[in-house]
């Protein structure tokens, strides 16, 4: 790429999910190596890109309005590069071109690395695209630009891709295949940041639990669990999260692992998607009511002190009223602290959109979901309210918003505290007594040890 590029301004706005986040970072790193320099502010932007999302229509209708902003931009800055990266961009490929005069490039998730020549095309003029799913991608060797301000925590990526094939979803179409990273480059990537400064990581994954590595020149094979172990071992006082985990590879090897390390987080956020057993059959989730109650029951029974968190949607084709009721009463046999609730929408080219019809009205699917958040509102008040009295070790993540005398962190179980500043800033670690709780928050005092 010619040195021209070297006073060129980057700006990435990114939707969806942790894996997006993470991606974003890659991308950063791919063009900063090029001179590009990542900037806050869209307005000294030379070039413009927006990571997206499918997973949802709501997510897609969002990106569509960014760009008709972008489009306003690009009326008083003609010069301005405008590309559309990620899972929308491998979904509608050379839609978004003809559709959206204001697009220049399309890059799909496996060809980021080809981001410097598709922007050398676009800056001449000519339209590029490079949506080419991969079987090997796994941006192993690539050391991601932190964008969060958050200089605290970080996300790593484990692995990319997906081969579950669940009904509804659009993930494997627009992420390709499952693929485990090299987990030395991991371990080396968590060295890192520890060596910055950073207190904790979160280790992502379509599908965590799947991880499976093979050296291609010996006969090592390293499992979840134990990459979960080479990585809490980097130091004791580095937090170690992890998400997502599916509910048919949930080993009791990984909950061991987690009881073993204190730096683990007592946190699995659990997707159920449904309480029905016939339901999960039509979601092609590959477990059974039971088989998720199973395994609830030895996280329990192992990480007595584990926050669980899940995925629930409702109005799936065929979704009966008793269906819906085996959904609310696995969340009360479960009492899940938090969960993300969802109406289902159909997607394009899934199982589903080919072969289920989606027959539940929009009032019932409505009527459905509400039951559920009210449901979820009342199990979370209840959890934190266990919580009351106890002592919790609290990694400080910043000033609370609503006082500047008050920090805010997080416990290994992943629930928010408020509590007073004292001479506390963000990094330290402190322990935090649970005095009072709203229905979102935890409020603690500082207990000096």
């Amino acid at each position: 790429m010619s040195t021209s590029h070297a006073s060129q301004n980057l700006y990435i706005e990114t939707y969806g999910c942790q894996m997006n986040v993470a991606d974003s970072e890659i991308v950063a790193s791919v063009l900063e190596e090029k001179g590009y320099k990542v900037v806050e502010d869209i307005d000294s932007a030379d070039v413009i890109l927006v990571n997206t999302c499918s997973i949802r229509e709501n997510a897609e209708q969002r990106v569509w309005g960014r760009l008709d902003v972008f489009k306003q931009i690009k009326k008083k800055k003609p010069e301005v590069i405008v590309g559309v990266i990620g899972c929308m961009a491998e979904r509608l490929k050379e839609k978004l071109l003809e559709e959206e005069k204001i697009v220049d490039l399309v890059v799909g998730p496996d060809a980021y690395r080809d981001l410097p020549n598709i922007l050398e095309s676009a800056e001449g003029g000519q339209k590029a695209i490079n949506v080419l799913l991969s079987k090997e991608e796994t941006y192993a060797d690539i050391s991601p630009v932190r964008l969060g301000k958050n200089k605290i925590s970080a996300f790593v990526s484990i692995m990319r891709g997906c081969n579950n094939m669940c009904s509804y979803c659009i993930v494997p179409y627009v992420r390709g295949g499952e693929r485990s990273r090299d987990p030395y480059t991991i371990v080396r990537e968590v060295e890192e940041l520890y060596q910055k400064g950073y207190k904790e990581v979160t280790l992502l994954g379509q599908n965590v639990d799947s991880f499976n590595w093979k050296a291609e020149d010996s006969e090592e094979n390293i499992s979840f669990a134990q990459l979960l172990e080479m990585v809490a071992k980097v130091s004791p006082s580095l937090r170690v999260r992890f998400s997502t985990s599916h509910p048919k590879d949930m080993s009791d090897d990984v909950l061991y692992t987690m009881a073993m390390y204190n730096n683990i987080c007592n946190h699995i956020h659990l997707p159920a998607q449904s309480g029905s057993t016939r339901v999960l059959e039509q979601m092609n989730r590959k477990y059974t009511r039971e088989w998720y109650i199973g395994r609830i029951d030895a996280i329990k029974k192992i990480l007595p002190n584990c926050a669980i968190s899940t995925d629930i949607m409702t109005g799936f084709p065929g979704e009966t009223d008793e269906d819906h009721k085996d959904t609310l009463s696995l969340m009360e046999y479960v009492g899940y602290d938090m969960a993300y609730m969802f109406k289902y929408s159909e997607r394009p080219k899934t199982y589903a959109s080919r072969h289920l019809p989606d027959d539940i009205q929009d009032s019932v699917k409505s009527q459905r979901s509400t039951e559920i958040i009210d449901l979820q509102n009342k199990l979370s008040e209840q959890t934190k309210k266990e919580d009351l009295g106890k002592t919790f070790e609290v990694l400080v993540e910043g000033t609370s918003k609503k006082s500047k005398e008050q920090l805010y962190g997080r416990t290994s179980q992943n629930k928010v505290v408020v509590f007073p500043r004292h001479n506390y800033t963000v990094g330290d670690y402190v322990f935090v007594e649970i005095v009072d709780c709203t229905s979102a928050t935890l409020i603690g005092e500082i207990v000096t040890k």
